[in-house]
């Protein structure tokens, strides 16, 4: 019998270290037949003791390649030229990616089977097979990251009095029997590597920027860090009814945390791009990644039909009592906002989905300036403007005997409430009435 190597064939004469890297080659490949007991040259020098080297070579494959790749692995003595070799046939595996537990599943911890040599992977290829073997659900294939801890998460269960341990995180689809980690662990995980991206400009458009955020870690860190960035810029304002002050926040507290959710619940995570959140004077815009999912349109979202592209998810955030049922969401969102006659909007495109909440007080603003009952100091410059076309900030100090600062900060909120439009810079700046 002629040994030659090839891309089904590899040929040892005897057990290495490196030995298990040829087996997850074939495994992760087409399979093939490992010889232990023939030279690279194809001559046979023998396996003295066949039982006790198969029992080695089991050992090593069962401990050093995961997932378990032993079903698919099987020995055979035989005898040639007077001696014994033993020939592994190794299947083509169900649960590819295998790889070296000791690397992980990374290029150096992944084989594949070129020609006649085992030859890492690309990060290509590996998220190739785990997406035929996993399917097409991002946060059920198994994260190419292993290596994570979860402190942030581990706190927002304690907080629920929710165990949180190997069990639990099994049971939310967060881990396997085989102790791996998905990719709803990894969002889930201090070392996600989505972020949130938030803007505050100062008025309805980007033209004047204000501020900017990035929020990483755990999607639970995010969600913590974003609600405090928004609610610091709800403002509050006043109006009375008679004696009696009325508060009115800039948003609805309902409709805040419901678009923030949803935009971590539902969005695509298969992309690498950012969640964005843009804060401007007259309205707060969500964009997640990710249009609505096959065969749902719009109509039926707005009507609390759930189609959760992340079940395992939503299913955590659920236990942990951030969300309601399934498909509450928008249905809280628009009736937040009965009482007003500024409503929300929901856009949707083949791969983002966007929540407009407006700003109540905003709108409340101009609809006063609209029916002419501005009032104080704002009527006043409204009243100059309707006289003489335009006003500038020294017409202001005089007509309001204020400093040029008062001057320009009152300036700067009519403009951001829209009474007002910015005609020029520096020195030759107009406001007229829009």
């Amino acid at each position: 019998m002629a040994f030659v190597e090839s891309e089904a064939v590899e040929l040892k004469a005897e057990v290495v270290g490196y030995i298990c890297k040829e087996v997850i080659a074939f495994a992760n490949t087409k399979g093939g037949t490992l010889y232990i007991g023939v030279s690279n040259d194809g001559s046979v020098v023998g396996v003295k003791n066949t039982d006790q080297v198969m029992l080695q070579l089991n050992n090593m494959i069962r401990d050093s390649i995961k997932p378990d790749v032993t079903m698919f692995v099987g020995y055979e003595t035989q005898h040639v030229n007077d001696k014994d070799i033993i020939a592994v046939t190794i299947q083509k595996g169900t649960d590819r990616p295998y790889y070296l537990s000791s690397k992980g599943l990374k290029p150096s911890g992944v084989y594949v089977r070129n020609g006649t040599s085992s030859d890492p992977a690309t990060d290509t290829a590996i998220r190739r097979m785990i997406k035929e073997t996993d399917g097409d659900s991002f946060e059920s294939m198994r994260s190419l990251e292993q290596n994570l801890s979860f402190e942030t998460a581990g706190k927002q269960f304690e907080k629920q009095h929710i165990p949180f341990d190997a069990a639990k995180m099994q049971t939310l689809g967060m881990i396997s029997t085989d102790g791996i980690y998905s990719n709803a662990a990894l969002l889930l995980s201090d070392q996600c590597p989505s972020t949130i991206k938030a803007a505050t400009f100062s008025g309805e458009d980007k033209g004047t920027f204000q501020d900017r955020r990035e929020f990483g870690g755990s999607l639970f860190q995010q969600m913590e860090e974003l609600y405090s960035y928004l609610d610091m810029r709800n403002q509050t304002k006043a109006t009375f009814d008679g004696l009696y002050r009325i508060d009115t926040r800039d948003y609805p507290e309902d409709a805040l945390r419901e678009a923030l959710l949803n935009s971590l619940v539902h969005r695509d995570y298969s992309f690498r791009a950012s969640t964005l959140v843009s804060v401007y004077a007259d309205r707060i815009e969500f964009v997640s990644v990710g249009g609505l999912p096959s065969g749902i349109a719009l109509d039926d979202i707005m009507l609390g039909l759930s189609v959760c592209r992340n079940p395992k998810l939503a299913a955590i955030f659920y236990r942990l009592q951030l969300i309601e049922a399934y498909g509450t969401g928008m249905p809280k969102i628009m009736n937040a906002y009965a009482e007003t006659k500024l409503k929300p909007k929901i856009e949707v495109s083949s791969n983002a989905f966007k929540i407009t909440l407006p700003n109540r007080n905003a709108g409340a603003n101009h609809a006063e300036t609209l029916g002419g009952t501005v009032k104080g100091d704002e009527q006043r410059i409204l009243d100059f403007i309707g006289s003489h076309g335009h006003i500038v900030r020294s017409d202001v100090d005089w007509l309001l005997d204020v400093s040029q600062a008062t001057a320009n900060r009152i300036l700067k909120r009519m403009v951001a409430e829209g009474l007002i439009y910015q005609d020029g810079n520096g020195r030759k700046t107009k406001y007229r009435r829009k």
